[in-house]
């Protein structure tokens, strides 16, 4: 442990209950404050809580502190609240421990679970457009976070693989022929051949009726149509693969669990619900009331398990979800990342599993909404004709335009490297500017502020690490003395700043993961470069004596390593040149 908020939180939860008994477990209220290093405003509570000044409290709060190891003062405020200020040693000490530590002082997770991740969910037969890319690059950070603190994650895609529109589908690819249709899914054109299907649908009622017969084959598992199905998938899938490269997010084939997945489960769900005595026939359909969903006249809200012509709907094949996750996964936690939208939908699922006496305490599921993505105009993000705006293209004009900003910045790159800097550049500036605001708002698309050298982006965090490899790469060549000070000199107030900043790395993951919001570890990555620069802008490194250079490279080396780290967290790549 590293993190001075984090020690100092732990030492104030051990004081606070020696004051009053019921303040154990009390959040301790330790922050990083512009009068101190820190600041505690746990006296304020406790003093409501016993009936005395916040100023007495805080002073016994003092006296039952531990903290002589870490702090070198403690002082009351007259409103109450600790101001800390932290012993130079304590910190020099925790910054050198950083140097030989490849988890640069994270913690990993004090119990370590199972974490179910369903996210991305693109639907067979359909390119992935930009509704799909915050689930998407969400879910993979989340993914890597927790794979980080040490839990086992397991990732689930679940791809809409089943259901009516295969009857047309299929239909269509027999009309075009297998080898025509594989030819012509395989380019990618998945749009083109839906709309090829649905247009015919429409309009042709005796193609209709072959797709409605076709939809009969494919549940009751006839195997030509089960073939023809799987030729659909397969087609699907390799596309996916490549957006998933191009976007360079960890989720693989093997990852996918598709509706189809589920469809044997079905029948089981819907029959065990009628065993617990939860299932009510509502108007021909088989439904489950959960407890407190009620619609606008407060009439009780059901959820469709079974439709009255016996199809099975959305719902059922999310009850088979998350009984599969929680019976055959074991996951501790699950986490959906969808769309605001559908809120009441899981919480009406996650209220049923509740219910049935699926989803019981350990085990908890978490619905991880997000907002939209805006164009510039405020409205949703589309192409100039209206349409939805393909992910693979705008991957693709990513790349293109960060290849502009880099061969601009970049003289001394070869044409191969740039446009691996560039890639670089331009998916994670796309990838950042969606998770660097709080998931549930919604956020404008515009390229030139994602693409800035200036301001919270990508490429200015990309730009700050390759300033620190720049300086180390000089240091190398010159053959400077490298080796760590036996203390971290703090000439410059900056220099004291930006140790502290990069003691915060473990609170900043454990904070971002926690509330599953990964715009915090993105804050704290544009707060640490901002330290940085005012530490590049007022402390010579290299030209700097002995044991101060050798200090400040300490610290160059370690905000290296920390946002490469941190961006690598968020599935963005940290190149050393730019």
């Amino acid at each position: 442990m590293s993190d001075p908020q984090v020690i100092l939180a732990a030492r104030v939860a051990d004081a606070l209950p020696l004051l009053d008994p019921t303040a154990a477990g009390a959040d301790p209220q330790v922050r990083r404050s512009t009068h101190a290093d820190y600041q505690c405003n746990a006296a304020f509570g406790l003093a409501k809580a016993l009936g005395r000044k916040p100023a007495e409290i805080g002073a016994a709060l003092i006296d039952a502190l531990d903290a002589d190891d870490v702090c070198a003062s403690i002082e009351v405020a007259p409103q109450g609240f600790l101001n800390i200020t932290l012993q130079p040693a304590f910190v020099s000490d925790a910054v050198l421990a950083l140097l030989d530590d490849e988890r640069l002082g994270v913690r990993r997770a004090a119990e370590p679970g199972v974490v179910v991740i369903d996210y991305s969910a693109p639907n067979v037969a359909k390119e992935m457009h930009v509704g799909h890319l915050r689930s998407t690059v969400i879910g993979d950070a989340l993914a890597r976070l927790a794979t980080f603190l040490g839990d086992e994650v397991v990732r689930q895609n679940h791809v809409g693989d089943w259901g009516t529109p295969f009857g047309m589908l299929i239909e269509h690819l027999l009309d075009l022929g297998e080898e025509e249709a594989a030819a012509e899914l395989s380019v990618g054109d998945l749009n083109g051949f839906y709309k090829q299907a649905r247009v015919k649908f429409d309009g042709d009622e005796a193609f209709a009726e072959r797709a409605r017969q076709r939809v009969v084959s494919l549940q009751a598992g006839d195997e030509q149509t089960l073939r023809l199905w799987r030729l659909l998938v397969d087609e699907s899938t390799r596309y996916f693969a490549r957006i998933y490269d191009q976007l360079d997010v960890t989720l693989g084939v093997d990852d996918y669990a598709g509706e189809s997945d589920y469809n044997d489960l079905l029948g089981t769900v819907v029959s065990d619900l009628d065993a617990a005595g939860l299932l009510v026939t509502d108007d021909g359909a088989d439904c489950v009331f959960p407890n407190g969903f009620v619609g606008r006249e407060g009439e009780p809200q059901p959820l469709i398990v079974r439709k009255s012509d016996g199809g099975y709907g959305y719902a059922a094949t999310d009850l088979a979800a998350i009984r599969h996750r929680l019976d055959d996964l074991h996951a501790s936690l699950i986490l959906y990342i969808v769309g605001a939208p559908q809120s009441d939908h899981l919480e009406m699922v996650f209220e049923v599993a509740r219910m049935a006496g699926w989803l019981t305490p350990p085990a908890q599921a978490v619905h991880v909404a997000f907002g939209s993505i805006l164009g510039a105009d405020g409205k949703m993000f589309k192409t100039r004709s209206g349409e939805t705006v393909k992910l693979a293209e705008l991957l693709e004009e990513a790349v293109r335009r960060a290849g502009d900003v880099v061969s601009e910045k970049s003289t001394g790159l070869d044409a191969e490297a740039r446009h691996t800097v560039a890639r670089a550049v331009g998916i994670g500036a796309v990838k950042y500017a969606d998770l660097s605001v709080d998931r549930v708002r919604d956020y404008k698309f515009e390229w030139d502020r994602m693409l800035a050298l200036q301001g919270n982006t990508a490429p200015y965090l990309q730009y700050a690490h390759a300033r620190v490899r720049s300086i180390l790469r000089r240091a190398e060549a010159e053959s400077v003395d490298t080796s760590p000070p036996a203390e971290i000199a703090f000439v410059e107030p900056v220099e004291w700043q930006l140790s502290l900043a990069l003691l915060s790395f473990d609170g900043a993951v454990h904070d971002a993961f926690a509330s599953y919001q990964p715009h915090k570890l993105c804050t704290y990555l544009f707060e640490l470069s901002q330290t940085y620069t005012s530490f590049y802008e007022s402390c010579p490194v290299l030209s700097a004596e002995d044991a101060v250079r050798r200090s400040r490279l300490v610290l160059c080396d370690l905000t290296a390593r920390v946002l490469s780290t941190g961006l690598g967290l968020l599935g963005i790549d940290a190149p050393d040149r730019i």
